[in-house]
């Protein structure tokens, strides 16, 4: 038996019912991952408000903050100062408790502006997606960066 014929409606069943059917699953399905995705996001924008209470409490300095261009050939100043964390630099927490993806478009005038990254929704994940090896939990890098391991 073919999975494909799941998928249309058997004969003589109402093809707009069945396309409405279809429609509303796929609303509830949208509607599913939004809400896992605003619980992730919740959940890691708490593990950054604790980062952000920890450095402070241990002395652990923040820095001056730079992106880089997608193509890693140029980096650029941002009013930002925090952690990176990951090695690569391509992502940090600022000391206000943001996430930012540290990686821009390249520009002639960021190299004399530089420029100001907007915060982004923190993932759990840093790198979800990614090839084999360049993932990470948010919750690990960030016990690197306290341990001095960023």
């Amino acid at each position: 038996m073919s999975d494909a014929g799941a998928a249309t409606p058997a004969p003589g069943d109402d093809p707009a019912s069945w396309r409405a059917q279809r429609h509303e699953a796929a609303d509830v399905h949208a509607e599913a991952l939004e809400r896992r995705r605003q619980s992730e996001t919740a959940q890691a924008r708490t593990l950054l408000d604790e980062f952000v209470e920890q450095a402070a409490a241990r002395g652990l300095r923040p820095t001056a903050l730079a992106a880089r261009s997608y193509d890693g050939r140029s980096r650029y100043r941002t009013p930002l100062r925090g952690w990176y964390l990951r090695r690569n630099e391509s992502v940090a927490v600022a000391t206000d408790g943001q996430f930012y993806v540290l990686t821009v478009p390249a520009s002639l005038r960021a190299r004399f502006a530089g420029v100001s990254p907007a915060a982004s929704d923190p993932p759990l994940v840093l790198g979800k997606g990614a090839r084999d090896g360049e993932s990470i939990d948010l919750a690990d890098a960030l016990a690197r960066v306290l341990s001095g391991g960023a």
